[in-house]
């Protein structure tokens, strides 16, 4: 009886050391669990949250792109490789846009038979339309290249591409049209512009860490910036990112003045992005955040501003033109630059008028230019934190 008595106490002693050894494991798997935790918060007090914010096609996710090249490791060959079937369907997309508003055109403008297109282009118009209108787009071939630059060419469909802006016509559209050959290679891998050109429509949430300065640099700030969808839909996807931003980007393309939007063709998208930048303004969770505005687009505003008036914008149907040429591009830009300032201070409540607001012309796809625009940006929240902290 003694000895298994004796018996089971070793037992019981060696279940207790293992269950001891065991739990001082978990202990120490749980403390450094903890540690991680901790570690990660402190590292997170240190990053600087960004939101870019603006309606759709306003450039946020073109300025995404660039901070990709710009300070991280830009693309693969895997990721470029990525964007071809993006691209091609991108060609497909807008030959069908020209084809049908050409048709459009034709039927309801008295001046119909310039939109006719010529009877010989007449089939491969309607051959690249359904190609356009499917949801899987094949590969594009030299050969179909060769059609939509037929098409392209055809007089129709270049009066047709000279009223893009009521046909959400994209931006991209010329360059792309100028390199079907290449886009159609067997061979083709898109190039870093190809990327910046091509029109991914955002959904849900995308981000990504940068510091301006470069990694290997102690000085620098680090940087987490988040784009979200910019359509209508996907604006209820913005809230919960709302807290703990440090600076919000806002980006508005002035070249949309003329333009309506995707999802709503009878409201002009300057006055959608105006009430849009309104309602960001008075969110009671950025009362102390920094506001940059991107006034984007700018190289296609200045072409554009010489030939459409301001004024076809309720919102600018003040303006008044005052000279030509280059003096008078400024003079719009300015005009624009100081609506939005406006907007700004009419929109934000006296408590919060010491909150940083910059306003920086932009054009997303000009590399240098985005480059330079984004170090300003980093001087300039680095100045408010340094002022925040007393040391300036």
């Amino acid at each position: 009886m003694l000895s298994h008595l004796s018996r089971n106490m070793g037992l019981l002693c060696s279940r207790n050391r293992h269950y001891n050894e065991q739990d001082a494991e978990e202990n120490e798997q749980a403390a450094e669990i903890e540690r991680r935790i901790e570690q990660e918060t402190e590292a997170e007090k240190h990053i600087q949250k960004l939101l870019l914010l603006g309606a759709g096609e306003s450039g946020k996710s073109t300025i995404f792109k660039q901070i990709k090249l710009l300070f991280q490791t830009g693309f693969d060959e895997a990721e470029l490789k990525s964007y071809i079937p993006v691209i091609h369907a991108n060609v497909y997309q807008t030959i069908k846009v020209l084809h049908d508003g050409s048709k459009e055109l034709a039927q309801n403008d008295k001046e119909f038979s310039k939109y006719v297109l010529s009877s010989e282009n007449k089939e491969i118009g309607e051959k690249l339309s359904d190609i356009g209108g499917r949801l899987d787009y094949p590969r594009l071939t030299r050969e179909r290249a060769q059609d939509i630059e037929t098409l392209w060419k055809d007089a129709a469909i270049q009066e047709t591409y000279a009223r893009g802006n009521e046909l959400q016509v994209p931006d991209c559209t010329q360059y792309f049209m100028e390199n079907l050959q290449r886009l159609s290679d067997a061979n083709y891998i898109p190039t870093k512009e190809d990327v910046l050109y091509a029109r991914v429509r955002t959904t849900g949430v995308v981000e990504i860490q940068f510091s301006p300065v470069g990694e290997n640099k102690k000085s620098g700030e680090v940087y987490r910036l988040f784009d979200v969808g910019g359509q209508r839909n996907e604006r209820r996807k913005w809230i919960h990112l709302f807290e703990g931003v440090t600076a919000v980007i806002f980006c508005a393309a002035i070249s949309e003045y003329d333009q309506t939007l995707f999802e709503d063709e009878q409201k002009n998208r300057m006055m959608e992005t105006k009430e849009l930048f309104e309602w960001v303004l008075k969110q009671e969770c950025f009362e102390k955040t920094s506001f940059m505005l991107f006034l984007n687009k700018f190289d296609i505003f200045e072409k554009k501003v010489l030939k459409v008036p301001l004024s076809v914008c309720e919102w600018f149907n003040d303006y008044q033109p005052v000279s030509t040429g280059k003096q008078e591009i400024e003079h719009a830009y300015e005009f624009v630059k100081k609506k939005f300032e406006e907007l700004y201070f009419k929109s934000t409540a006296p408590d919060r008028v010491d909150r940083v607001f910059k306003v920086y012309r932009t054009t997303a796809l000009d590399q240098k230019l985005v480059k330079k625009t984004f170090k300003l940006v980093d001087e300039t929240l680095r100045r408010r934190n340094l002022f925040e902290a007393g040391l300036l």
